[in-house]
C-alpha cells in the first residue's frame, strides 16, 4: 500500500513563489534510533530562520526511532510503508518549505548547509547535492568520496543528500515508490531532463558502517553489480535482493 495524502499542506508552486529560502529535511528512517537524534541535533544547532521543518518518516521501527526524533526536535511522520522512495514522498507532500533537502539519518550535512544551497538557487541550479566524506580515515574510502566531485552518474547517490525547489520536484512527479532501492538515480535521470544540476563544494560526512560490515571490497562489488544490471533494465525487486545476497546483511536504513 502506497501513502498517500488527499490535499497538499501547501500549493508548491506558492512555496517556491514566496521568495527568500524556506528549507525542508526530509529523512526517511527505519531502526535508526542510534543515530537519528545526533543528525536532528546537528540541523537545529547549525540551523536559523530558514529551515522551515525537519520532518522524519519513520517506517514503523521496532528501536524506538520516532521517539528519539521526536524528543530532538524533529516532526515524526508515520509512514505505513517501508519504502524510501514512498516516504521521502511523503515528507515532500507535508513538508512546508519551498526547498526540499532530502537526507539519510547516517550524513552529517555540513554545517553551512543553508547558506550553501541558498548560494546554489541564486545561481540558478534549482538542485544538486553535496561531496561526500566517511566518518573514516580508510585510504580507499578516501578514493570513493573524492569521486564524488565528478559529474557521473555512477559517482551520485542518496548519500551526498539532494536538495531541490519544491516546484521542480512536484514536476518531476517525486520518487517513483517502484523503485524499492536506485530511487535516487532514477528521480536524478528524470530531473536533469528539466534543470541544471549543481555539485557543492561543500562535504557531507557519511557513515562508513555498510563497508564495516561488509568489507570494502565487496560493497563496491555489489555496487559496481547492481548499477550495471539496473542501467541494462532490470526490475528493481529483483536488485534488492540481490543487493543483500552480495552483502549477506543488509543495514542500509530505510530500503
Amino acid at each position: 500500500m502506497k501513502n498517500r495524502v488527499d490535499t497538499l499542506p501547501v500549493d508548491f508552486e506558492a512555496r517556491t513563489a514566496a521568495g527568500a529560502l524556506r528549507l525542508s529535511v526530509v529523512i526517511p528512517t527505519l531502526n535508526e534510533a542510534a543515530r537519528i537524534g545526533r543528525l536532528v541535533e546537528h540541523l537545529r544547532r547549525h540551523a536559523d530562520a530558514r529551515l522551515e521543518d525537519i520532518l522524519v518518516v519513520d517506517a514503523d521501527s521496532a528501536d524506538g526511532t520516532a521517539s528519539v526524533a521526536d524528543l530532538a526536535g524533529a516532526r515524526v511522520i508515520r509512514s505505513d510503508t517501508r519504502c524510501r522512495a514512498a516516504q521521502m514522498n511523503l515528507g515532500a507532500r507535508m513538508a512546508g518549505g519551498n526547498v526540499l533537502y532530502f537526507v539519510h539519518a547516517d550524513a552529517l550535512p555540513p554545517a553551512s548547509f543553508l547558506d550553501a544551497i541558498e548560494r546554489a538557487l541564486a545561481q540558478g541550479r534549482p538542485m544538486g547535492c553535496f561531496r561526500m566524506a566517511f566518518d573514516t580515515a580508510h585510504p580507499l574510502l578516501r578514493v570513493n568520496a573524492y569521486c564524488t566531485r565528478f559529474d557521473l552518474p555512477f559517482c551520485r547517490g542518496g548519500d551526498q543528500t539532494l536538495f531541490v525547489t519544491a516546484s521542480l520536484f512536484e514536476a518531476t512527479g517525486g520518487y517513483d515508490e517502484a523503485h524499492v532501492i536506485m530511487e535516487e538515480y532514477d528521480w536524478l535521470r528524470r530531473a536533469r531532463e528539466r534543470a541544471p544540476f549543481a555539485i557543492l563544494p561543500e562535504t557531507v560526512t557519511v557513515s562508513a558502517r555498510k563497508y564495516r560490515d561488509a568489507s570494502y571490497l565487496r560493497v563496491n562489488l555489489a555496487n559496481a553489480c547492481v548499477y550495471t544490471l539496473y542501467a541494462m533494465g532490470i526490475s528493481t525487486p529483483r536488485l534488492r535482493r540481490l543487493y543483500r545476497r552480495l552483502l549477506h546483511r543488509y543495514r542500509s536504513g530505510a530500503t
